[in-house]
């Protein structure tokens, strides 16, 4: 896939986890989505890069305070999800 269609992969499983205009499913709360996404990079069905960019960027957050539910939107700790300094060296 190209770089755009990774990228535009993960905006579309971000908008499907947390929209809530969906009748078959609850939009997840900010946290949940990025979790899942999280699983998603190690099982490598999603961009590792792309995905450090979506969360580094503050994208993430911009479209849940534009789009989200104030109820959805909980603190993540996108650290967790990040290389650390010493194994970004690797």
């Amino acid at each position: 896939m190209s770089p755009l269609a990774r990228m535009m992969a993960i905006a579309d499983i971000f908008e499907a986890l947390t929209a809530v205009d969906r009748p078959y499913k609850k939009g997840k709360l900010l946290s949940e989505a990025i979790r899942i996404m999280h699983s998603m990079v190690e099982n490598q069905h999603i961009d590792r890069e792309l995905f450090q960019l979506f969360l580094t960027s503050g994208v993430y957050l911009k479209y849940a305070k534009q789009f989200m539910q104030a109820e959805q939107i909980d603190m993540v700790a996108i650290e967790v999800y990040l290389p650390t300094p010493a194994s970004a060296a690797l």
